[in-house]
């Protein structure tokens, strides 16, 4: 259980941070960076859950928790090392991104098939749900970006990837099963 008592620890002053394994790193490594901007869309989740009700914000209750569930995934480098740790790591699972295909796929199933690109727009939970998936996937790039460069749970990119498409399909069934999706117009304004 996480106890805090005290929220300010003036350690991070000199532009460096604790990862969850204790080291040290600059607040702008790519590491940070991943971490932090999961954390940016967590807080998205959260201004879209003010707009959801019944299954949808069930879900997205899901999701927040698998969110941070992922910052601690990647707050927590050393991967070769885990079995040896004295606390065991979180980890991102197989599962919950299978359980992300299968959201997608019972949603998706009630929808007609695109025809043009959408705008992001539509009702409020649509638009929140598009900022979801524009900032989840920076999220992804900024993950494979720190996979490229240090040891990273493929869990969690395959997990960010399929987030982003939730968030698309989730934001078609706030438009009123995509009746209410605002579609792209190629050249209408020239």
């Amino acid at each position: 259980m996480v106890i805090l008592s005290k929220i300010y620890t003036r350690t991070g002053d000199g532009g460096q941070t604790a990862l969850g394994n204790g080291d040290r790193v600059v607040k702008h490594s790519a590491r940070v960076n991943a971490y932090g901007t999961v954390d940016e869309t967590n807080a998205t989740v959260g201004l879209a859950r003010q707009h959801a009700a019944g299954d949808m914000d069930a879900a997205l209750s899901r999701i927040q928790n698998d969110l941070f569930d992922l910052g601690a995934d990647l707050c927590r480098p050393n991967m070769e090392h885990d079995a040896g740790a004295e606390y065991p790591p979180l980890r991102v699972t197989a599962d919950q991104v299978t359980r992300l295909e299968a959201e997608i796929d019972a949603m998706n199933a009630g929808l007609e098939p695109l025809r043009s690109f959408i705008l992001p727009g539509g009702t409020a939970l649509a638009a929140h749900l598009h900022l979801c998936r524009t900032v989840s996937r920076r999220a992804e790039r900024l993950a494979v970006e720190l996979a490229g460069e240090e040891a990273v749970n493929p869990a969690v990119v395959k997990y960010l990837n399929r987030l982003s498409d939730w968030f698309f399909v989730a934001a078609r069934v706030a438009n009123d099963g995509g009746a209410a999706d605002v579609l792209w117009v190629p050249g209408a304004n020239r």
